[in-house]
């Protein structure tokens, strides 16, 4: 995950592109005119749809996204055209089709049931000059993007010729094409890298009913094969996802709320696009992908993620490794803002932590109470030597923060090199500050920047400091 934090992959998005129009009410009365409910607009909306779901995702996720694409000559194609640019997604490959319609979905709805939806657009497949356009615009670019995702809704622009010239382009500049496809026949998408069919689409694409590991295996495997992929996938809804490079391999879904399954295959494709693209196995892709849907799902409406929700999610989860929860000041930070903003309240605490004991994690778990994310700073070996004397501490700081991190109560640890973990408490503002029971009466370091203290008694007779002795004692 961290390798992620820095990764700006320059990714290509070539799809249906559409706009999502909301008009938001309230109903009252009957209409007069005919038994059709009157709905009073109170306000108007307006989101990227279709493809455009897949690039939101990837702006969030950190990735330089651009787009090729066939639009109308119309307002909506002008509104769409700057819906992208305000967003910075590089919109100079989109190209205008004379007499073609932009598509606009527009829902009217009132005490949050949608009542009507209403479309304009145009469904049948762009003009081979359109499909030549794309191409030509393409040929002297290809080499500017690390990956290209085909997004197809089904509304035309994604048509034979194009997906496959797209893919010869694109092989022939070792870069990898990832579709997310529509239809029953993905003949015309032979050649990509991989494609992310959700289980319904799949058994209509391999007239395979998939309904154990045998079948799943098989229909993975005849699609690899029939459409000359890199890789497999199938996205099995709450089961996660399963992949065949060299054998099966299933990654279980993550997601602990579901309140909305809305794009979710948007968010798959684009979270492995992005970690690919940066270098991750398909393996780690697809684990990644899992944690992106696990957040996405447990949000209203077409929905995106970004890298500080997925480190947030997996820490929650501890389906990471320690290494995951172990942060540097800028990125506790990050993590902090993010957190606050969805009113998650923070709990911190600090110590040696020199032999980790019962005591300490009877505390820790005592502390991680008090709200919903436990930040544990721990003191560098030079500070626990200027603390405690030159003898300790008796364990390095990595694998102090190792084991800490390891701990279910614990989210984050953040490493300090000072004496005190001032900067520290002033930069988190924690809501809770936990210190141990013998702070009663004293005064503690930090306390001005936080909401309240804690003090939590320890355990009788546990402590670093008599397990050492009590170490030397048997060794004397």
């Amino acid at each position: 995950m961290n390798d992620l934090k820095k990764a700006q992959p320059k990714i290509l998005v070539i799809g249906d592109l559409m706009i999502d129009h909301y008009l938001w009410g309230s109903c009252e009365r009957i209409s007069p005119e005919a038994p059709v409910q009157v709905v009073d607009i109170a306000k108007e909306t307006t989101v990227l749809g279709g493809a455009g779901n897949v690039i939101n995702n990837l702006q969030t996720l950190g990735a330089k996204v651009s787009v090729s694409s066939i639009i109308g000559d119309d307002d909506n194609g002008v509104e769409l055209v700057s819906m992208l640019e305000s967003i910075g997604v590089n919109s100079e490959n989109i190209i205008i089709q004379n007499g073609r319609k932009t598509s606009k979905k527009s829902r009217v709805i009132a005490v949050s049931q949608q009542i009507l939806r209403y479309d304009k657009e145009s469904k049948e497949s762009i003009t081979k000059e359109s499909v030549e356009n794309i191409l030509t615009s393409l040929k002297n670019k290809i080499n500017s993007f690390d990956m290209v995702i085909l997004s197809d809704y089904g509304k035309g622009v994604l048509t034979d010729e194009l997906c496959q010239g797209v893919i010869s382009l694109a092989k022939s500049n070792n870069i990898k094409v990832l579709v997310d496809p529509k239809g029953s026949d993905f003949s015309k998408y032979k050649g990509a890298y991989l494609l992310t069919p959700n289980k319904k689409e799949a058994i209509l694409a391999t007239k395979i009913e998939i309904d154990d590991e045998k079948s799943l295996k098989k229909a993975l495997l005849q699609l690899k094969t029939e459409c000359n992929l890199g890789v497999s996938l199938i996205t099995l809804s709450e089961d996660g996802i399963a992949t065949y490079d060299k054998e099966v391999e299933i990654f279980p879904t993550v997601a602990k709320e579901v309140f909305d399954v809305t794009g979710a295959g948007d968010t798959v494709i684009a979270s492995i696009a992005f970690a690919l693209s940066a270098g991750q196995s398909i393996q780690e892709s697809a684990a990644f992908a899992n944690l992106a849907a696990g957040v996405v799902v447990g949000k209203i409406g077409s929905a995106t993620v970004n890298l500080s929700e997925i480190q947030e999610y997996e820490a929650s989860l501890h389906k990471s490794t320690s290494d995951a929860h172990i942060k540097s000041f800028e990125d506790i930070q990050n993590l902090v803002n993010h957190a606050r903003e969805n009113g998650k309240k923070i709990v911190f605490t600090n110590g040696c932590f020199d032999i980790l004991h019962v005591g300490h994690v009877k505390y820790l778990q005592i502390a991680k109470s008090f709200g919903d994310i436990l930040i544990v700073g721990l003191n560098s070996d030079e500070s626990v030597s200027r603390l405690k004397g030159p003898t300790r501490p008796v364990n390095i700081a990595e694998d102090r923060a190792y084991l800490l991190a390891a701990l279910e109560a614990v989210d984050f640890v953040v490493p300090f090199s000072e004496d005190t973990p001032h900067g520290l408490i002033k930069m988190i503002a924690p809501d809770t500050l936990v210190k141990g029971g013998d702070y009663e009466g004293k005064a503690v370091i930090g306390t001005e920047f936080a909401g309240e203290l804690k003090l939590v008694d320890f355990v009788d007779g546990k402590s670093t400091t008599k397990t050492i002795e009590k170490i030397q004692g048997q060794t004397c």
